[in-house]
Parts: C-alpha cells; structure tokens; sequence
C-alpha cells in the first residue's frame, strides 16, 4: 500500500509538483476496487461505469484474475524473449483459436499494437518486391498516441504539435464506401479501421460499408486492419467486434481489456499476412512476459467459463432500453449508440459532457467524458442488471432535475465563462471542477 493512499491532497501535490502534466483528473484517487465499484482514499464508494477505458473486463478485485497474477509473481516476473515463455505460447494459442488469426505478436498497449500492424502491413507488401506503403484511416479515428499511431489517426489535433508526421497515411470519411474507393492506388497496402470509434463519441461502423470494405480490399489485394483496441474481448458481446459484421480482417490489435488491468498488447494475422516479418524485424523487451501472459489466459478462461458474453448481451440490451426510454422523455438527449457494453451518450447544448460526469460523480457514477457533448459508458463485462439499472436510475435523477434547474451554460456559452460553468455545477452538485472541456482519450 502506499503512503500516500489516505492522504489525496498530499497526492494531488506531487502529482502537480512532479508528473508531466497532461491528463486533467478530477480531485479523487482510489485505494481499493471489488467487483464494479472503486473506493476512493476517504471510503466512498462509486460504481465504476468507465471500467478504467474499457479495461477491467472482470471488474476489480476479482479473485480468479488475483490469484493468477499473484502465483506468476511469485515464480517468474519477467523472462525475455530469448527463451521460450510457457505462458505466451498458451495466450496465443487461445487467441487463435478464438478468432480468424494464425499467429500473434504480443506488446504492452494498444498503441504498440497498431504499431505493429502498421510494420505488418508494410512488410508484408516489402517481402513481395512490392512498392506498397500506404495505409487509408478514418477521419475522427483514434489508434494511438506514439508517432505512427497519431500519424494513422485521423485527427490533426493529436499530431500537430509534433509535426513532421510519419508520411504515407490518408484519411477518409468514416461510413463512405466511395471516398475510400477513390483514396486506393498502387501504392496503397493497408485499410485500417475501429469498427466502433471510441474516442470521437463511440460511433459504430455500418455492417454494409464493412462488407463493402472487406470486398474493395480483396479486389484490390489490399489488408485490412481492424482496431479492436478498445472493441476487442468480449465488450460488444462478441468475442471479437468483427464477428458482428459478418467479416474477418487481415491484422486484428488487441490490449485494454485482454488483460483485465495488467498492460498487454496484441497484434493478430493470417499465416499469409505474417510473412511481412522475419526474425529481427520487430521486438519488445516487456511484450509478451509471463506476468502479461497470466493476465490474459486467466481474463480468456474466464469470459468462456463464466459466459461473460451472454451477460454483455443481456445487461446491454436492458441499458439500451432504459436510454432510450430516458431519450423519449428528456429531448436533452440526442442520441444513444454503441454496441454490447460501449456505449455513447449525446446531450444538446444545453448539458455538456463535463456537466453531466461531474453530476454522475457526485452521485456515485464514474463515466468519461467525449468532447463537448458525449459520455461514454464501458463498464466491466460482470455489470448485472441490477446495477445496470441503478446508473440509469441516477441519470434520470439528473434529467429530472434539469428541468427543473439547468446543469450547466450551453455549450457555446461555455467556451467563454469556463469559470461560471465550474460555479454553476459546484452549486448543483457540489463537486469541484478539474476541467470543464475534459476530453478523455486512450
């Protein structure tokens, strides 16, 4: 335990006094975690609704998950990749198994994922004599934070303080079939893809423009890459989110969730697509070590053992029904989308993503906050209807109420009075502001 884990100011000091400063928290930390509910250094308790960005699939504390890690620790941490790792060699057996993959290469994150992919997909064209670099993502996507992977998102924002970018990615409009049809030539080698955009409001990808890309690309002999990131292990309510489609992809990347909390990273392929790397190609001195490896064939074991995916299915489908509900009586929400348990939660301008979280905070409720206007829900993958229900239940406390007094300026407002915005939710909720405009990001 740590020494600081009853003392939150004293937290918050070094964490100003000390860390690189770019993540806003908000003014809590918590000590201590058991199943869906996190407990912060006072003793409170809140319904852990965001499940660390769609990371801890088995919730907190769980036993199983605990004891795997702990029995790993106690005989091996760490062995690098010079020798064969038991562990590894099972992790990626189940992985292929489970999906259309042949092989695995295992990493840290999601952003080594991609990474990877990205190497994949231009080795694989180099190794063929061929002249093919060029790799087409979607506008508004999100594959990372290294410099190839906010070179392949499609969001300026991310790369431009670091330009010059890494060259050979184009962008097109997610959901148009045509615009990716006339951004492909000789030099494309790659389609990379969230078939659900997380990190721009949690937007799925349409099943026909899916199919449609999965032809372009075998007419083109193109691959195609989907970003399971945040989508992968079970969080639509299928294994993988490309088996809602009706599709299956080329290189596949995993992380968040496949590990359950402990950082892990895959990147999966056809026996065809995994001839783009030979030996001394790529490599991670942490990828794939036993702890990593423990993690994630206890979190696989788990989801099957304890049919996890059918319980997706159902608490998803009841979610979905009370937003919509909600949606029908308070017009204040525009719009509810997602797939199995990620969910996005659009409001008018008259309540702002931070407003909201920070209303759902006060009552017990963790959510992240997208932009301006979204909340995004992607609780762990044991959420059960009951619990379910409660957060709806506090969000339509909340809509409630706001009619009665508004939670917040209108969006456009808040651009310009950040500091009445903080005012007005501290007296509704009683909550101090981090930020106002807190987009939460991988």
């Amino acid at each position: 335990m740590s020494s600081l884990d009853k003392d939150l100011a004293l937290t918050i000091k070094y964490d100003k006094d000390y860390c690189l400063q770019v993540f806003a928290p908000m003014n809590v930390a918590f000590t201590k975690g058991k199943g869906v509910y996190l407990y912060d250094t006072e003793g409170r308790k809140y319904m852990d609704m965001v499940g660390g960005i769609a990371v801890n699939s088995l919730g907190h504390g769980n036993r199983e998950l605990v004891r795997a890690v702990q029995t790993q620790a106690a005989n091996l941490i760490h062995c690098c990749n010079y020798y064969y790792i038991p562990g590894r060699s099972e992790l990626a057996y189940k992985l292929c198994r489970l999906s259309f993959a042949d092989k695995v290469f295992f990493s840290n994150s999601g952003a080594e994922a991609n990474e990877a992919a990205i190497k994949l997909a231009r080795g694989y064209f180099y190794h063929k004599g061929q002249n093919r670099f060029e790799i087409i993502t979607a506008n508004m996507s999100f594959h990372g934070r290294t410099m190839g992977t906010i070179a392949a998102t499609g969001q300026e924002k991310f790369s431009k303080p670091f330009a010059p970018n890494l060259p050979g990615f184009k962008y097109v409009d997610y959901n148009d079939i045509e615009q990716l049809k006339a951004a492909v030539n000789d030099s494309t080698a790659a389609v990379m893809l969230e078939l659900i955009q997380g990190e721009s409001g949690v937007h799925p990808a349409d099943r026909e423009y899916i199919k449609n890309v999965r032809k372009l690309c075998d007419e083109k002999g193109i691959l195609l890459i989907i970003d399971e990131v945040q989508t992968g292990v079970g969080r639509t309510g299928r294994m993988f989110a490309y088996e809602n489609y009706g599709v299956s992809p080329d290189i596949m990347t995993l992380a968040k969730g496949l590990g359950g909390g402990v950082p892990i990273g895959a990147t999966l392929c056809t026996n065809e697509v995994a001839t783009g790397m030979k030996v001394g190609d790529h490599g991670s001195t942490f990828g794939g070590n036993p702890l990593a490896m423990a993690a994630g064939n206890c979190v696989l074991d788990q989801i099957m053992d304890k049919d996890l995916l059918n319980n997706v299915g159902q608490v998803s489908g009841v979610i979905f029904d009370q937003l919509q509900a909600l949606k029908d009586k308070y017009p204040v929400i525009t719009s509810v989308r997602g797939m199995g348990l990620l969910i996005g939660i659009e409001f008018d301008g008259t309540v702002s993503s931070s407003g909201m979280k920070e209303a759902l905070f006060s009552k017990g409720f963790l959510v992240s906050a997208i932009g301006k206007s979204t909340i995004r829900i992607a609780p762990p993958l044991i959420i059960s209807q009951s619990e379910a229900k409660k957060f709806c239940k506090a969000l339509a406390d909340i809509l409630k109420s706001q009619k009665k007094r508004p939670l917040q300026l209108t969006a456009a407002e808040g651009s310009r009075n950040e500091e009445a915005i903080k005012e007005a939710i501290v007296k509704e909720t009683g909550v101090t502001i981090s930020s106002v405009d807190n987009n939460e990001l991988e």
